[in-house]
């Protein structure tokens, strides 16, 4: 988010974070908010909540995003599990009435002895031939009823066990709903102490959610685009300017931030991951002194927050809850990475 950031960010492991630790780390971050904390802060005070509010919100957000994205994969999993068994079921069952036709004309031809129905046959010839068939059929449809039954024992357990991995996902997607909540109730009263702020205030905390860090040096970087599809991206990107900041949003009416990302580039056929911790490795890192227009620069060490750099030194974002798509500063807060997609 593009806020005025004064505390240290939390860091998180290297790499593409795993959805259930990313929901862990969400539920200790948020558990540690102080119920009260901004109702008796002074202004100073306040500003620094508000900060630190939006900020466990969008970890929030964007474990809440990496969740809802692997129950989403697991969904399709067990739905395409499913299908296979059951037409593996279809024609197991196709094979067990074809055997079942082959067992009762073998048994009714049993009812002699093999040698003595040879010597009753019109034609032994014919009888050898069909026998030396129905047992080769006989052996060829059981050696495929073994296999499908295999084959259903492997796919149910797969099915049971993907089941099993979706229940507890979305048990950790409901959790991080309920957090979710009460954060926006935390950020409701944290606007409402914004707007009872003095006029000079509030415009003074809004000037800090949008300044470059004092520690970054000034960058413009390059103006044109490293390639055909950023260029359509970035398009897409600056034609969301106004857009809202709607939580766990990728487009068209609203957006967080990795989801103006992802529909962005979406747009020039490129397929980005959900969250802004795996857009981060979605390319190739290049330097901050080397950003181009298009390139995705990645926020805090935890990777919480992209945004999508424009030339002269600004990227275009969704910033936070109430604040539409716009162009802040790239050094808004501590920058963490630039990919190039």
């Amino acid at each position: 988010m593009g806020t005025h950031r004064r505390l240290a960010p939390t860091g998180f492991d290297k790499g593409a974070v795993a959805a259930l630790g990313l929901l862990s780390a969400a539920t200790a971050a948020l558990g540690a908010v102080p119920a009260g904390t901004a109702t008796a802060a002074p202004h100073d005070d306040t500003r620094a909540e508000v900060d630190r509010l939006y900020e466990e919100a969008e970890k929030a957000t964007e474990a809440y995003n990496a969740a809802d994205d692997k129950a989403d994969a697991l969904r399709r999993k067990v739905s395409t599990a499913q299908d296979r068994i059951a037409r593996r079921q279809d024609r197991v069952n196709a094979l067990r009435e074809t055997l079942g036709s082959l067992a009762g004309a073998q048994y009714r031809s049993g009812g002699l002895d093999p040698s003595l129905a040879l010597l009753f046959s019109d034609d032994p010839a014919d009888y050898l031939d069909k026998a030396a068939t129905l047992d080769r059929i006989s052996a060829h449809q059981a050696g495929e009823l073994r296999e499908l039954r295999s084959e259903m024992r492997e796919l149910a357990q797969e099915r049971a066990e993907a089941t099993r991995a979706l229940t507890e996902l979305e048990k950790s997607r409901e959790a991080v709903a309920r957090h979710k909540k009460t954060v926006e109730r935390k950020l409701a009263r944290a606007r409402q102490l914004l707007n009872a702020l003095a006029p000079a205030e509030r415009a003074a905390w809004d000037r800090a959610s949008r300044s470059g860090r004092a520690d970054l040096p000034v960058f413009t970087g390059g103006a044109v685009p490293a390639s055909g599809r950023a260029a359509a991206a970035l398009a897409a990107a600056r034609s969301a300017l106004g857009k809202p900041y709607v939580w766990g949003a990728n487009g068209p009416s609203g957006f967080d931030c990795s989801g103006l990302m992802q529909w962005s580039y979406a747009q020039a056929g490129v397929a980005l991951p959900r969250t802004s911790q795996a857009q981060r490795y979605a390319g190739r890192q290049v330097p901050l002194s080397q950003a181009r227009p298009g390139d995705l620069v990645v926020y805090r060490s935890d990777a919480s927050h992209v945004g999508m750099y424009v030339g002269n030194g600004q990227v275009i974002h969704a910033p936070y809850p109430g604040a539409p798509v716009r162009y802040d500063p790239v050094g808004m807060m501590p920058v963490a990475s630039v990919t190039r997609v």
